[in-house]
């Protein structure tokens, strides 16, 4: 069984508590270990802004809003021999986790690996209910 970083827990400080819940979950159920980047949690308008002009998310935190700027998005990466992985394979293992936990625990996630207009593999959300 994986562990959460001490970094990796604080970057999910704001988070939904059913995200919490389902990334803690989804730590027992992984097969690749993995953590939260610094602005993979709850964002400000002006982080969100600054994703959009890095070309790294399509809502610009103003007019769109991402559901990471309400607690509502989680971001993660792979941790595979000792660092941080953005393999395809080793995102889609860790995606299926969370998807897994959340199906466990009764909540809806959507994971960005399934969009079609802009593929997020290391990106979940919570659907509305």
């Amino acid at each position: 069984m994986f562990t959460l970083s001490e970094s990796s827990k604080k970057h999910r400080e704001g988070v939904d508590h059913r995200l919490i819940e389902i990334c803690d979950l989804a730590l027992t159920l992984t097969r690749v270990d993995f953590g939260i980047p610094s602005t993979g949690g709850k964002r400000s308008d002006d982080v969100q802004y600054g994703l959009y002009l890095d070309k790294k998310s399509k809502c610009d935190g103003k007019v769109r809003k991402s559901a990471h700027q309400t607690g509502r998005a989680l971001d993660f990466y792979a941790f595979v021999d000792g660092k941080a992985s953005w393999d395809k394979g080793h995102l889609a293992m860790v995606a299926c986790a969370f998807l897994q936990a959340a199906s466990i625990l009764g909540y809806k996630l959507e994971w960005g690996g399934l969009w079609t207009k802009f593929i997020d593999m290391p990106h979940v959300q919570l659907l509305e209910e």
